[in-house]
């Protein structure tokens, strides 16, 4: 199982960004994908995730502003952040996730993390 995240930069405020997580050695069609951040300092956070089926869930930290999606054809899952802050500056991750109603559950299986950092 692989996950590769990819699409970090660096962009001033207001700007957007698309990130991927393109996956391998899993059955894509059933499987959920999540989309955190680490910023410096804190702890790693939910961002959304989407289900197999395409069900979408957005966590507060940055609901109205994010849009999660899969990319069937690329086995991938995509994230596109607009007006993004400073404060958004991070380390994103993706991650096999296992829903339950709910709650979302973290699997052992990582991205390597992709950079994003915001400037004012």
């Amino acid at each position: 199982v692989q996950l590769q995240a990819s699409g970090g930069g660096s962009v001033q405020a207001g700007g957007s960004l698309t990130l991927s997580c393109a996956t391998s050695g899993i059955v894509f069609s059933i499987n959920t994908i999540a989309w955190y951040r680490q910023a410096p300092g804190k702890e790693r956070e939910l961002i959304a995730d989407v289900t197999g089926d395409g069900g979408a869930t957005y966590a507060d930290s940055m609901k109205g502003r994010v849009k999660i999606f899969r990319d069937p054809g690329r086995h991938a899952v995509n994230l596109k952040m607009n007006n993004l802050k400073p404060e958004d500056t991070a380390v994103y991750y993706c991650n096999i996730g296992i829903r339950e109603g709910d709650i979302l559950k973290q699997s052992i299986y990582w991205g390597q993390g992709t950079q994003v950092t915001v400037s004012s």
